[in-house]
């Protein structure tokens, strides 16, 4: 029986990094402007949702407190947001006489997300990826799946409602350990 559980997981896993791939080659055309745009609007949906995801994981993992979770997520969903939000992560981001950076992103990222702090990991990683123009794949630890569930949700809506391609971010229902 785990060995079935195991065959779909990594059959989901295929299908989702399929779907993510597509939607990421739309995503990595976007200007600079609407990468921004998009990750503001997934920011806002996460420190809108703070508390109620913070209450959620401890529900869910029996870990910690809720307050502690909520300012854990607003971390992720703030500062981290602010820390980067004037970034350039679009064509060339630096240039000297001798050499040229240019962002260019890798793909689908796969993000592993854990019990022990699952709903600010998932924003965080969510987050970083879109900025960065690449999609993600959530993995989430079995004992969070519905906290990191409902994390996935609310910035997968905030970017696809901001303009991101859908299936950007997306979410693994069948993980294992």
């Amino acid at each position: 029986m785990a060995e079935n559980k195991d065959l779909e997981s990594i059959q989901q896993a295929r299908e989702m990094v399929e779907r993510a791939y597509e939607a990421q080659k739309i995503l990595a055309t976007f200007s600079q402007e609407k990468i921004d745009s998009i990750c503001a609007a997934m920011s806002q949906a996460g420190i809108a949702e703070s508390l109620r995801l913070g209450e959620m994981a401890v529900k869910e993992t029996t870990y910690g407190i809720a307050k502690d979770k909520q300012i854990k997520n607003l971390f992720s969903a703030r500062d981290v947001y602010n820390a980067f939000k004037n970034m350039r992560t679009v064509g060339v981001i630096r240039e000297s006489e001798s050499i040229m950076e240019i962002a260019f992103p890798r793909g689908v990222v796969a993000a592993i997300i854990p019990s022990t702090n699952p709903t600010s990991t998932a924003i965080f990683k969510c987050l970083i990826s879109i900025k960065s123009r690449n999609a993600v794949v959530l993995s989430p630890h079995p004992s969070a799946a519905q906290c990191i569930l409902e994390s996935t949700r609310i910035m997968a809506n905030a970017a696809e409602a901001a303009g991101a391609p859908k299936g950007i971010i997306n979410f693994m229902s069948i993980a294992t350990v």
